[in-house]
């Protein structure tokens, strides 16, 4: 499987790289005095992980994302599927059509009764998930979270796409630039219980407080779901009660993609300033035309490639998903199980009309 990579590297990975600000949703807070091990520890017991253990042939792993008709998810899960069967292993994606809270309990507990090695989950809402999760680690098959976290006891990985505080910093300095530091400013957002919205929107406010943006205020966090009609209107109805808005970010690919949309064919084309995370693909025709400026991701095949390597690992024992463990994700190299069990991908790119058509995702 060739992988197109956003981010020009191949360098061994850590989940240093955050600093924690004790934040209630972050792989960074919430921790006791040792459980930066107790993610694999409590799903493992005593298990020890054997880093010279070939992984195993014939594993099954599933992919389980917010939704099943997410082009984005839809992505990465195709790329860990395919890395499945680099390793001799078979991959398969379900899950529900909305992103609601508790929709996917029912497919994690049909993907224990069908005694999967690896279960592999976007969650909707850090909680709901748990109690199933926990089932399944009980019966021994493994549980990783990519894309957005579970409660740290909930599974014993957690992959993610880069520094949670990098990605939510980032997004308003960028922003800020394009509008002089200066207006009012919105969040287009996921579902209200999305663990990697609500971490990156945190970060984004703590750097909001920052004196470099005393003149820019945020109005209104609002909310997609993701889902594209309700983004176009969300999008829609900010322009409508504030109308000298400055700018808007959406840190989901569904959200930015239908709030282009919008203002690409509204009087605000070129007024309101838009940035966030989305594909290349999705972002093309809007960065040629005018509507968006530049807009950030990381490769979500490369996410999805990871995530699978790292199941496949913990399923082998290669690794029990405690702090310091190293595995090799095929082509991507050596990554490094960072604190809470979180491995990071690496940073994002920033995509503008410069370098976008060197991308196809």
């Amino acid at each position: 499987m060739m992988l197109r990579n956003a981010v020009g590297r191949r360098a061994v990975a850590t989940a240093a790289t955050a600093v924690c600000l004790a934040l209630s949703l972050t792989a960074c807070s919430g921790t006791t005095k040792d459980s930066a091990g107790e993610s694999g520890a409590k799903a493992t017991g005593s298990a020890k992980a054997d880093p010279d253990a070939p992984l195993k042939k014939g594993l099954k792993l599933a992919f389980l994302p917010k939704q099943i008709n997410n082009p984005y998810e839809k992505i990465l899960d195709e790329a860990g599927i395919a890395a499945a069967k680099e390793y001799g292993g078979t991959g398969k994606e379900v899950g529900p059509s909305d992103a609601n809270a508790s929709s996917q309990v029912s497919y994690i507990n049909t993907l224990i009764q069908q005694r999967q090695d690896a279960i592999l989950i976007a969650a909707n809402d850090p909680n709901a998930v748990c109690g199933p999760l926990k089932q399944a680690m009980k019966k021994d098959i493994k549980v990783v979270a990519y894309d957005s976290d579970t409660a740290k006891d909930c599974r014993q990985l957690f992959i993610n796409q880069a520094g949670s505080e990098q990605i939510g910093r980032s997004l308003v300095q960028h922003l800020a630039e394009q509008i002089g530091h200066k207006g009012k400013i919105a969040i287009l957002s996921a579902t209200q219980n999305a663990t990697n919205q609500n971490t990156w929107i945190e970060y984004m406010k703590e750097e909001l407080k920052l004196p470099a943006y005393k003149d820019m205020e945020l109005v209104k966090v609002a909310y997609g779901d993701d889902a594209d009609q309700k983004s176009f209107q969300q999008t829609q109805g900010l322009l409508q009660a504030y109308p000298d808005l400055k700018g808007i970010i959406s840190p989901t690919t569904v959200g930015i993609a239908a709030a282009a949309r919008y203002l690409g064919d509204s009087s605000y084309k070129g007024k309101v300033v838009l940035n966030g995370l989305g594909t290349p693909n999705q972002m093309r025709a809007y960065v040629k035309n005018g509507t968006v400026e530049q807009f950030s991701l990381w490769n979500p095949e490369e996410l999805g490639y990871l995530a699978s390597y790292a199941a496949a690992a913990l399923a082998s024992g290669q690794i029990t998903g405690a702090e310091g463990e190293t595995f090799t994700a095929g082509e991507l190299g050596e990554y490094t199980v960072g604190k809470d069990g979180e491995v990071i991908l690496g940073e994002p790119t920033v995509f503008d009309a410069k370098n976008i058509d060197r991308f196809d995702f």
